[in-house]
């Protein structure tokens, strides 16, 4: 086993550098804190970035609801295509410039730029010492006393190397609540029983293993020539896997589940339509977006850019065709879970490969054979992924749990979401749980526009660690609508700003929530720094 070579003291320790991370980070070193930051894999920014995944947002972005430091993000990320790309005139004088006019997001970007944004905002902190990056390392051990955490051992991923970062606060932003076993907090995966949240969409008992799916993503573009790729290993697992939402078609097909209304559809996929890019509105209120694949998630239009500029379109795969839920990686041996995630991978390969070679054409032909990899967009070589995208991990037993009953529209109807003196944020998406390790199909339901209780950051028993990310205190269920871009930023943010503030009085988070003036200072000072709180008029369910 390596030794540990470094010893790090900080004021807070962020183990994680996706955007509830990165988030975290800002705020606690705006504030003065001295911070420790840390990420896995080569790109900070998490879902964003590394896992590949456009912003899921709801559709009054643009005008309220996210705090001021993510709205920052987004307007680096146009800015950047402003200075650097080859925009044309309509495009370049769009306030709300959409550079894949993708449906899914009013943002579809490459990954990179993303990077580069989030990258620079942090720099002022990395230069003044405040700041400390420590790349691609994972935590694989923890130091506690009772219920506090003194310190986090991280290990190099690419050498084994250690390095063990003592910190008054510690906040478990990674992708999956990897801090959580280690650190003896306690927590919950899966799907919660009726009996233990009140749901009403819940099972009559807990299901810890039934676990939404994760993705491996990758983008392509469609070019002149054969880039088929290698016949994958797993090809003929996948190719003649028809799972139980599927209704007996097979995944890797043009077939899928209406996550709304669970009726098999047929998708179409026509790559560089030449469609009107000017024209996409993407706003999931009123339309998925999801028919034609390629723009779905496109994330360069190429009729957005002077002619010539680009041969053709970029689209970012991440469909149900590629919902890896045959087993979960959660709480299962490391060597288990990287087996897992590589299967998802061959899955991933599997769909491109059963694009390029056996896929029905619109003019009656098979296969996309020009369908090529783009592994510099994804910073890879192989061209998947970074990461996984885990849409659910571990969550904490927390203070205030957000249950159905919370924010269901079926549940709350006009009386609107369950209203925290707590909060410190806001959110909307669709209670959106993809199919899950249990063989259970999509939960796709509106909800309304909800608050973030300050209460879910909280762990029930440890005193220092905060939840800053997807791992705060939500259900199965309801963390199908707090996992998206805009509320784990706000997450970690908020969690960022407690610590330091917490490290400023010296007080302890848990007295935060309970004394009435200390909330309403921290609330008053997140309010100042552009977190909203509460809901603007015009949001509504959808």
């Amino acid at each position: 086993m390596p030794t540990t070579e470094t010893d790090l003291t900080t004021d807070v320790l962020v183990v994680g550098g996706g955007l509830g991370g990165v988030a975290a980070a800002l705020a606690a070193t705006e504030r003065g804190a001295r911070v420790v930051l840390t990420e896995e894999h080569p790109w900070i920014g998490g879902q964003l970035t590394s896992q590949g995944v456009p912003p899921d947002e709801h559709p009054w972005v643009e005008d309220f609801g996210v705090t001021r430091r993510y709205r920052a993000v987004r307007d680096g990320v146009r800015d950047v295509y402003r200075r650097r790309y080859p925009l044309t005139a309509a495009a370049r004088a769009r306030e709300d410039l959409n550079p894949g006019a993708g449906w899914v997001s009013k943002l579809c970007h490459e990954p990179r730029v993303a990077v580069g944004v989030l990258e620079e905002m942090l720099l002022p902190a990395r230069a003044s010492g405040r700041l400390t990056l420590l790349e691609r390392v994972r935590p694989v051990a923890a130091d506690t006393d009772g219920d506090t955490v003194r310190a986090v051992t991280l290990e190099s991923v690419l050498d084994g190397s250690r390095t063990t970062v003592t910190a008054g606060y510690v906040l478990d932003a990674t992708e999956t609540g990897e801090l959580l076993p280690l650190t003896g907090t306690a927590y919950v995966t899966g799907f919660e029983s009726r009996e233990a949240t009140g749901e009403p969409s819940a099972p009559a008992t807990a299901q810890p293993q039934n676990v939404q799916a994760l993705s491996v993503c990758f983008a392509v573009e469609h070019t002149d020539g054969d880039h088929t790729i290698d016949r994958p290993e797993r090809y003929d697992f996948w190719s003649s896997y028809r799972p139980g939402p599927w209704n007996g078609e097979r995944m890797l097909s043009w077939h899928a589940p209406n996550p709304r209304t669970l009726d098999m559809d047929v998708r179409s996929f026509t790559p560089d339509p030449g469609d009107d890019a000017g024209a996409v509105v993407a706003d999931q209120s009123r339309n998925p977006g999801d028919g034609n694949l390629w723009t779905f998630r496109r994330i360069l239009a190429r009729d957005q850019f002077e002619p010539g500029a680009f041969a053709g379109d970029v689209c970012l795969v991440n469909w149900p065709a590629i919902d890896y839920f045959l087993e979960p990686v959660l709480d299962v041996p490391r060597d288990v879970e990287l087996a897992r995630i590589e299967d998802a991978r061959q899955l991933s390969l599997s769909m491109l490969y059963w694009m390029q070679t056996e896929a029905p054409r619109p003019d009656g032909g098979t296969g996309f054979p020009g369908l090529r990899l783009r592994p510099d967009v994804m910073g890879t070589t192989d061209g998947l992924a970074q990461a996984a995208y885990h849409r659910e991990g571990r969550r904490i037993r927390a203070v205030t749990t957000v249950t159905e009953n919370d924010v269901s529209y079926a549940v709350r109807g006009d009386r609107g979401a369950t209203r925290y003196e707590d909060s410190v944020g806001v959110g909307m998406y669709r209670i959106d749980l993809h199919p899950s390790t249990g063989g259970d199909t999509y939960i796709d339901v509106p909800s309304t526009p909800f608050e973030i209780p300050l209460g879910a950051l909280l762990p029930e028993r440890t005193t220092n660690l905060l939840a800053a990310a997807k791992n705060i205190g939500t259900t199965h269920i309801t963390n199908g609508c707090y996992r998206l871009h805009p509320v784990e930023w706000n997450v970690g943010e908020v969690a960022g700003h407690l610590a330091a503030f917490c490290t400023e009085r010296g007080v302890r988070p848990h007295d935060v929530h309970a004394k009435p003036d200390l909330l309403a200072d921290l609330q008053g000072e997140l309010v100042a720094a552009g977190v909203e709180i509460r809901w603007a008029d015009g949001a509504h369910p959808y």
